[in-house]
């Protein structure tokens, strides 16, 4: 299904160059000690030591959902030169809608 040009994922390019077209059916919010993570915001590596905190919240909380996170990025090292085309920094698989990632894999 086509997302809203106003996404943020289809205004980096994110869907239809990494993901193909999706339905979103749960919310993702990732944060570095009080700064959340959006598109196109950089981090230093300082700021990136310790572990994110994530937050999934599912359309249907009564649901029994596994989700797998997968932290990449999609032009390193840079959007003007992608030779290491979306470069995997971090998975973590069988994360429960109901509990925190650290329950993941």
């Amino acid at each position: 299904m086509p997302r809203s040009g106003t996404d943020s994922l289809v205004l980096g390019e994110v869907i239809g160059d990494v993901l193909d077209p999706f339905i979103k059916f749960a919310t993702l919010r990732v944060f570095y000690e009080s700064r959340e993570v959006i598109n196109a915001c950089e981090l230093r590596p300082s700021q990136t030591i310790n572990l994110p905190r994530v937050e999934i919240q599912g359309n249907d909380p009564t649901a029994t959902y596994y989700y797998t996170l997968v932290m990449v990025d999609p032009d390193a090292p840079s959007p003007g030169n992608p030779t290491e085309r979306e470069y995997l920094h971090w998975l973590v698989t069988n994360i429960p809608a109901t509990g925190s990632i650290s329950y993941g894999k």
